[in-house]
């Protein structure tokens, strides 16, 4: 599998639902259920600056998980973080680099390789998220999805719950689609609509 390609179409699956957020959405409720819509850009331009700094080795700061800022574009902060972390994960021997992940725990440290997976999984679903909370179709395809759900897999049940990174898997049919399978992985819910306003 190669990682790398992947994470560019998940970032660039994002960005296509970034690029249509208007600015009346940015105060709609997500399935975040921490974020508004602004809330969560600014994760993700948060993360992809995070995992940049963490594919160079200076990624054990909690600082560089949150300076993100969207500005007054918050499409133009989006692609050019997804371009900050795009180029770092296109260095030399990244796949094999340690990366600090202080959001998973103090100290914590990935491969680079199992670091990009993680990056993939969170773009493809909070892809996501963007798409139920404004109404666009979510459309990750099969090759992307299947990398996904390999990943999701791998997310232990432990520390699962309220305020944690991911809520508690839910149950779906066998049958399910594939992307709906993704999303019950995480604790999201396929069904999820946002409340009336």
């Amino acid at each position: 599998m190669d990682i790398r390609r992947l994470d560019r179409q998940a970032l660039l699956l994002t960005g296509e639902m970034v690029s249509r957020v208007k600015t009346d959405h940015l105060r709609l409720a997500t399935p975040c259920a921490d974020w508004t819509l602004y809330g969560l850009l600014r994760h993700l331009v948060c993360q992809n600056e995070g995992f940049a700094a963490s594919a160079r080795g200076a990624g054990e700061p909690w600082a560089v998980w949150r300076d993100g800022d969207l500005g007054g574009e918050p499409a133009a902060a989006y692609e050019a973080s997804a371009d900050e972390v795009t180029a770092a994960f296109a260095e030399d021997d990244v796949l094999e680099r340690r990366f600090a992940l202080p959001e998973v725990g103090e100290g914590f440290a990935v491969p680079g390789r199992i670091a990009i997976g993680f990056h993939l999984l969170d773009y493809v679903v909070h892809a996501w998220d963007i798409a139920v909370t404004i109404g666009a179709p979510w459309e990750p395809d099969a090759e992307l999805t299947a990398a996904a759900l390999r990943v999701a897999a791998l997310v232990p049940d432990e520390g699962r719950g309220a305020g944690a990174a991911f809520r508690r898997r839910i149950a779906v049919p066998d049958d399910a689609p594939p992307g709906e399978r993704l999303l019950a992985l995480l604790g999201r819910d396929p069904s999820w609509t946002p409340a009336p306003c």
